[in-house]
């Protein structure tokens, strides 16, 4: 039952000296925070000695790392596009590594209004490669794509699933509220319903997998097409305790980050909510068969 809570980017608290991604440790470590996504979403432009000191400084505050690649990856790119993409994700991964991170979260991109399952195998051969190339390098971190909010995008719950029973070293990065908004008619907000998405995802993946979840979770503004904007919590309809009700009980555990206009505010409440609400409870949630159906 042990997930981690933290932001999607340094937190907006975070003092100008130090500053940077070492000053957004010491902030989290100060706020009781424990995991952190850097956020490389435009470019990687860092060097090989910056990423030994973070990776230094976030094993000394024991503080988990992941990565959000590049905004500009798309996996079902054309042959040309796609070359510029896989050198992104790998760029991501390879520094990613070195800065002690552990996942690295990525977009996956559009269909271009084709058939998800005339394509999927060509982004599985695609993905494979890239992990081949990852492992033979002696890099083992996790690919994970994310859940997407706008209905034309790839990144369905089932696009990410089936990616990742396809792929070993791939895995969803669950993002809650591009889910919810997804639905694009304010469904996907209840305890049951959110016990559906994680039987899904252990059906797919194993109940193991709910040990190693990787969430992020926002308020969220959408219209029937989904996502429009990320909002702070409490000023969205997102149900964040039925989300964490289904999460406690299917045994779950992993990390919590939080990418709302107020990232280290947010994540708080969460861990909090979690904590008093939920772990307080001491019930015995470590067999998830007992709520999820085989």
């Amino acid at each position: 039952m042990r997930f981690r809570f933290g932001t999607v980017g340094i937190p907006t608290s975070t003092p100008a000296k130090p500053g940077g991604t070492i000053g957004g440790l010491n902030t989290l470590h100060a706020l009781g925070l424990d995991a952190l996504e850097l956020g490389w979403v435009r470019s990687v432009n860092i060097s090989e000695t910056a990423c030994e000191n973070i990776r230094a400084k976030a094993a000394e505050l024991n503080i988990a790392l992941s990565v959000h690649a590049s905004y500009f990856i798309n996996v079902n790119a054309d042959e040309e596009e796609w070359i510029k993409s896989r050198q992104r994700l790998l760029k991501a991964a390879h520094y990613g590594n070195l800065a002690g991170a552990t996942d690295v979260i990525f977009h996956p991109g559009t269909s271009f209004g084709n058939d998800r399952h005339r394509i999927y195998p060509v982004i599985i051969k695609r993905l494979e490669e890239c992990v081949s190339t990852l492992r033979s390098q002696n890099n083992p971190i996790l690919l994970r794509p994310e859940t997407m909010g706008k209905q034309a995008l790839l990144g369905s719950l089932e696009d990410v699933l089936i990616l990742s029973a396809s792929v070993p070293g791939v895995a969803p990065c669950l993002d809650v509220a591009h889910l919810h908004a997804r639905t694009g008619n304010g469904s996907l907000n209840c305890v049951d319903e959110w016990m559906e998405i994680l039987e899904l995802y252990s059906n797919a993946l194993g109940g193991d997998s709910l040990k190693n979840l990787h969430l992020h979770i926002s308020g969220i503004e959408y219209s029937s097409r989904g996502e429009r904007r990320h909002l702070a919590l409490e000023e969205s309809d997102l149900n964040i305790r039925a989300i964490l009700e289904a999460l406690w009980k299917a045994g779950c555990a992993g990390r919590v980050l939080c990418e709302s206009p107020i990232l280290e505010k947010d994540a708080l409440l969460l861990q909090k909510i979690w904590e008093t609400e939920f772990l307080s409870r001491g019930q015995d949630t470590s067999n998830p068969d007992q709520y999820l159906s085989s």
